[in-house]
């Protein structure tokens, strides 16, 4: 139970974003030390698919030197 209340308060704070950008495109730069760590790499990926399901249109370029 604790997990769900923990989930509802994030997305709670996530929801005036999710309202603000519904429906536009937005640039994620993706690339130093965000591409070193398999967790990070997991955490970022289930982000923008996350963005995606709520209406907003994610395009990721490359962030590296």
């Amino acid at each position: 139970m604790q997990e769900i209340h923990k989930r509802a308060a994030i997305l709670m704070e996530a929801l005036p974003y999710i309202k603000a950008y519904h429906g536009k495109t937005v640039v994620i730069k993706y690339g130093g030390g965000a591409m070193v760590s398999p967790e990070l790499k997991e955490s970022i990926a289930s982000d923008i698919v996350l963005m995606k399901l709520v209406g907003i249109s994610p395009v990721i370029v490359h962030g590296g030197g």
